[in-house]
């Protein structure tokens, strides 16, 4: 009690904003580890802020992006008065972060919907099977039992962590979530429909506009009269990398000359440069692999299309979605949950599925055709208005971050 009301009289003074920040950072290749070091800064100037570093963490890459900041060690806890905001995705970046959550009442910031592989490398990949057991019964008390032990005799389905997203026992000492989407606000009031929810736009540094798009593409080896259809982030399977090369190659067998970058990095470029071939399309195939900051924000701009595909989704809201729009490239992307509240002109959208090669090739036929400076030039403007009004710029969404912690109850607890 005397602690509840020392958090009360925290709250009601007004005073400065406290928080230990905990996500993946630099050297991660990740989108979260992007998403922090470009929010963070933004976040010294309304908060006090202490950055817990991963354990694989480069301090001297995290304090030059985040010199405002306080460094600490991961396994630094919250001091008294001071808001844990834990970062959760649905890979093993996250695991480290999970021990923080007995800490106090933690602010947790959503990046997926589904946190069943994260149960999974959190207590299988330690030979925790009665954790894993519990766990995923406290999530789902119906159907949790018979999953576990069916995962135990060697029986599982590839959609089984979509159905069962185990997101209960990860919010349950949170004093509030953060999400990007209106949908993901619905799922997590689904699971706790008393805990306050912000819905937040995804923040993504504003590369500045106009962009030289020639200069661009010329550093990726790009020519003028490409049609750029490009693929931005970790190259997997589960993103439509097959539905993407397909629908390219048949668009490119029907004229147009498409040109697909898949920007980023992954164990599979070697599979899809052999699959491009295969299709016929070797040589329209590039991939840069993993590129530095200072041209990763920009490169978008490159794009006559973006597109970004998830089969599966585990109901994240995408970063390179906003990263294209930011540079004024439209993007096509699955017809589904949160993806369908971005604005249809900047983001076309594209049936998930058998038909989605065919649906991605006819709209890169149309938009060929419709290749005019003034239609194309007005596109762009859509596109780059979509991130404007969005409210996406990093120095907004830290604003809006503090101001949601802020009217949490008790949020000096």
């Amino acid at each position: 009690m005397a602690r509840e009301m020392r958090g009360r009289a925290w709250y009601c003074l007004g005073m400065t904003v406290r928080l230990l920040w905990a996500s993946p950072l630099p050297p991660i290749r990740s989108g979260v580890s992007d998403y922090a070091v470009e929010l963070l800064p933004h976040l010294a100037e309304h908060a006090e802020v202490r950055v817990a570093l991963p354990p694989e963490a480069d301090a001297a890459a995290v304090a030059s992006r985040c010199s405002a900041c306080t460094l600490v060690p991961f396994w630094t806890p919250a001091a008294d008065g001071e808001i844990p905001v834990l970062h959760l995705g649905n890979n093993p970046y996250h695991e480290w972060i999970l021990s923080k959550l007995d800490e106090g009442s933690p602010v947790i910031v959503l990046h997926d919907l589904v946190l069943h592989h994260l149960l999974v490398e959190s207590t299988l990949g330690h030979g925790r099977w009665d954790r894993y057991g519990e766990m995923l019964t406290a999530a789902e008390p119906v159907a949790g039992p018979a999953l576990a032990r069916a995962r135990r005799y060697g029986f599982s389905g590839r959609l089984d962590p979509f159905l069962f997203p185990a997101l209960g026992p990860f919010l349950r000492t949170a004093r509030g979530v953060v999400v990007h989407s209106r949908w993901a606000e619905d799922r997590v009031h689904g699971v706790r429909p008393e805990l306050p929810v912000g819905v937040l736009p995804m923040p993504a540094e504003d590369p500045g506009w106009p962009l030289d798009r020639t200069a661009v593409r010329e550093r990726l080896g790009v020519a003028r009269d490409d049609f750029v259809l490009m693929h931005l982030g970790f190259l997997t399977p589960a993103k439509g990398l097959r539905e993407i090369l397909a629908g390219a190659a048949t668009a490119f067998r029907l004229g147009v000359p498409v040109r697909l970058v898949l920007a980023g990095e992954g164990g599979g470029a070697g599979e899809i440069r052999s699959a491009a071939r295969e299709l016929g399309i070797g040589d329209r195939v590039v991939t840069p692999g993993w590129l530095p900051p200072e041209l990763f924000a920009s490169v978008p701009a490159a794009a006559d299309l973006g597109v970004v595909l998830r089969t599966p989704s585990a109901g994240e809201t995408s970063a390179a979605v906003v990263r294209f729009l930011a540079c004024g490239a439209p993007v096509a992307v699955g017809a589904v949950h949160q993806f369908l509240e971005w604005p249809v002109e900047a983001a076309p959208r594209l049936t998930p599925g058998p038909s989605a090669p065919a649906e991605l090739a006819r709209l890169l036929v149309r938009l060929h055709e419709e290749a005019r400076p003034d239609a194309s030039d007005e596109r762009r403007r859509k596109a780059r208005r979509a991130y404007e009004t969005g409210g996406h710029r990093p120095a907004e969404v830290a604003g809006r971050l503090v101001r949601f912690v802020e009217k949490l109850p008790w949020a000096g607890v």
